[in-house]
């Protein structure tokens, strides 16, 4: 797979590489990464080369970035993101179960390490650590969306109004 910038990804990438003075553009690798990531959903090899060549940096900096920060991706994940916090309150409250009865649903492993992808393409899920609602676990995230203390039917009202 090629990837190909849009005219708007380009205008952005070099907008964000003009704040800072010659010399200094890779301080610009994370806001570029993001731009990148924010149009394609991910961030593909190509896309860090291309990247790389507009910074002026060698693609294995953007590598070390994009494997070093849990934010930003390797690959496509779903239309739908399900992150369910694993941090110890959320767990103590219900939150591997939660994963559990998500990952059942969408008839995906809830044993496998990382994010994983239903066969469809709709929905990603992962296990994420503190998503900053200690006090009302079980708590996950779809897309933005936060929802506090998901039960088993909360989170089938979730997953239902995900169209």
């Amino acid at each position: 797979m090629s990837f190909a910038p849009s005219k708007n990804l380009q205008q952005e990438v070099a907008e964000l590489i003009s704040h800072y003075p010659d010399g200094e553009s890779r301080s610009a690798s994370l806001m570029v990464l993001h731009a990148i990531q924010d149009e394609a959903g991910y961030i593909s090899t190509e896309a860090m080369q291309w990247a790389a060549g507009e910074i002026g940096i060698k693609p294995l900096n953007l590598y070390e970035l994009v494997t070093f920060y849990p934010m930003l991706r390797e690959e496509q994940l779903g239309k739908f993101v399900l992150k369910v916090c694993r941090t110890l309150s959320c767990a103590m409250a219900g939150g591997k179960e939660l994963h559990e009865n998500l990952c059942n649903k969408l008839k995906l492993d809830p044993n496998a390490h990382g994010p994983q992808t239903t066969a469809d393409g709709k929905f990603s899920i992962e296990f994420a650590e503190c998503l900053a609602s200690c006090g009302t676990g079980p708590v996950m995230m779809c897309n933005d969306d936060f929802h506090e203390a998901v039960t088993e039917a909360k989170a089938n009202e979730i997953l239902e109004g995900c169209k």
